[in-house]
């Protein structure tokens, strides 16, 4: 896999800390190696952080970092043929010194493996009250048994995606899909051409003209959604822009929920149909009744994701 590597400073970087500091950065095909050099013996380079993770060996002069992208908060961003892996390398500094705090950034760019599938944005983030999170969204095959073989969906076929949190040690989790909109760009523009999914708080609208629904759950925090490929962008890349939701078990309301729509039936909530009436507000506007509704953070964690890109054919 070829690679290229740069640095870029981006924020609070003074003239006197890049001109006494040397900095070797080495992108591998699933870990980087970073080695800062600094000339001042009055800098702690225990101080350094690469994202969350702690240098990996330590002298006086110098701090050296063998990380794997799947740690210490790796950003990971699809582009086109391009796969860009970038973090922060920080100076926080203690009280009373002479140096200033400051960030770099850190980017590894790949050209994208043929066989590489769109697994996109595994972030690992502490909510109040959990401990870490992992979010996962991927294509995957027919039955949901493994990764999707191909990212060209024939114009009305389906389209399987799943979506999971991993909890470990933490209390029971129920992944819902707040929204989701299919774009032509990996990052929404204000002039992004959008395809609305799912809106609403959790109501699948494209089961309103198609055959896309929710699949039954193996597990609460997992969510499977089968989506019929609709005509957008047709023949070009399409990046699926998702906001996805560890919440409460017992906390459903109008304003988490996942809920389809069932041709001669109407809104169907997924995970208790007897209380489908939650998803009456999908044909108005869904608003939180209780105050727990109101703060994600109380109750579980809100994180941002995007899978792609993926081609729909005529």
């Amino acid at each position: 896999m070829a690679s290229l590597w740069y640095c870029v400073a981006v924020l609070g970087l003074v003239a006197g800390v890049s001109v006494n500091a040397d900095m070797k950065l080495d992108c591998k095909g699933g870990f980087v190696t970073l080695v800062w050099t600094d000339g001042r013996s009055q800098m702690d380079t225990s101080l350094l952080r690469l994202g969350s993770c702690f240098p990996t060996s330590l002298t006086d002069r110098e701090a050296v970092f063998t990380v794997e992208f799947n740690d210490c908060n790796f950003r990971r961003l699809v582009t086109g043929k391009r796969l860009i892996y970038s973090n922060d390398l920080t100076y926080i500094t203690p009280p009373n010194s002479v140096i200033p705090s400051y960030i770099d950034l850190i980017v590894c760019e790949y050209e994208r493996p043929r066989d590489w599938y769109p697994l996109v944005y595994e972030p690992v983030f502490s909510t109040y009250g959990l401990e870490e999170l992992v979010f996962h969204i991927g294509l995957m095959n027919a039955d949901f048994s493994g990764p999707a073989e191909s990212t060209r969906f024939p114009l009305g076929s389906i389209i399987a995606i799943m979506a999971s949190v991993e909890q470990q040690t933490h209390q029971p989790l129920l992944l819902l899909i707040d929204e989701c909109v299919a774009a032509t760009t990996p990052e929404l523009q204000p002039e992004s051409a959008l395809y609305p999914i799912i809106a609403n708080k959790g109501c699948l609208v494209d089961s309103k003209k198609s055959r896309s629904k929710f699949e039954p759950r193996q597990k609460s925090s997992e969510i499977r959604l089968s989506l019929q490929a609709f005509k957008f962008a047709v023949g070009g890349e399409v990046f699926i822009h998702c906001s996805l939701v560890a919440w409460d078990p017992n906390g459903l309301g109008n304003t988490k929920k996942a809920c389809h729509y069932i041709k001669d039936y109407g809104w169907e909530l997924l995970d208790d149909p007897t209380h489908s009436s939650l998803c009456d507000c999908c044909e108005s506007s869904c608003k939180a009744r209780k105050t727990r509704d109101l703060v994600a953070g109380e109750h579980g964690a809100v994180q941002n994701v995007v899978l792609g890109p993926l081609t729909i054919t005529d």
